[in-house]
C-alpha cells in the first residue's frame, strides 16, 4: 500500500499530490500546500478530489473494463454538482470518465492540456490538464507553469461566476 491506499485521501503520499495540494493551495482551494493524510487538517475549499476508478490497478493503469465499471460511481458523484461547476480533468481517463458519467460523446470533447469545454448544455465546465504524475513532470510534459495556468483558468471562471451570482 502506498499512495492514497495508504493514506486514506487521494493524491496524498505520492509525488502528483505534492504538485496538487501546492497548487490547490496557491489558488485558495486549499488551506494547506502540504497534505499528508486523510486525518491532517487540511481543507478543502470549493472543490472536492475524486478518481474515474475507485479501485487499485496494477501499476495504477486502469483497464478499460475497470473504468466502465465504475462509471456509476463517479456519475452519482457527480450528478448533485451545481450548475456552473468546474471540474478538472487530470488525464485522458478522467476526462472520458467525466464524459461518460454526464452522457457525453467523447468525440464531441477532445481531450487537449489547457482546454475547457462546456457540457450538459453549459451546466458544467471541463477542464483539462495532463495528469500531474512524476513521469509527466520529470518529462517536460507537464510543467508547474503549465499546471498553475490551469488553475488560474479555474480560478478565473469560479472568480467570475461569483461576481455574477
Amino acid at each position: 500500500m502506498h499512495g492514497a491506499n495508504r493514506t486514506g485521501r487521494p493524491f496524498t503520499g505520492d509525488y502528483a499530490g505534492v504538485l496538487l495540494y501546492e497548487t490547490l493551495h496557491r489558488f485558495g482551494f486549499g488551506s494547506q500546500a502540504v497534505a499528508i493524510a486523510a486525518g491532517d487538517s487540511l481543507v478543502l475549499k470549493g472543490c472536492r478530489i475524486t478518481n474515474a476508478v475507485k479501485c487499485l490497478p496494477p501499476e495504477n493503469k486502469p483497464l478499460p473494463a475497470e473504468i466502465r465499471e465504475c462509471n456509476g460511481f463517479l456519475r452519482a458523484e457527480l450528478e448533485g454538482l451545481a450548475t456552473g461547476t468546474a471540474i478538472l480533468a487530470l488525464g485522458t481517463v478522467a476526462h472520458q470518465a467525466v464524459l461518460r458519467a454526464f452522457d457525453q460523446r467523447i468525440a464531441d470533447f477532445p481531450f487537449r492540456h489547457g482546454t475547457s469545454h462546456d457540457i450538459k448544455g453549459g451546466r458544467v465546465r471541463l477542464f483539462d490538464s495532463y495528469h500531474c504524475s512524476r513521469y509527466n513532470t520529470n518529462t517536460k510534459r507537464l510543467t508547474t507553469e503549465m499546471f498553475h495556468e490551469v488553475f488560474a483558468a479555474i480560478r478565473k471562471y469560479t472568480d467570475r461566476l461569483a461576481a455574477a451570482g
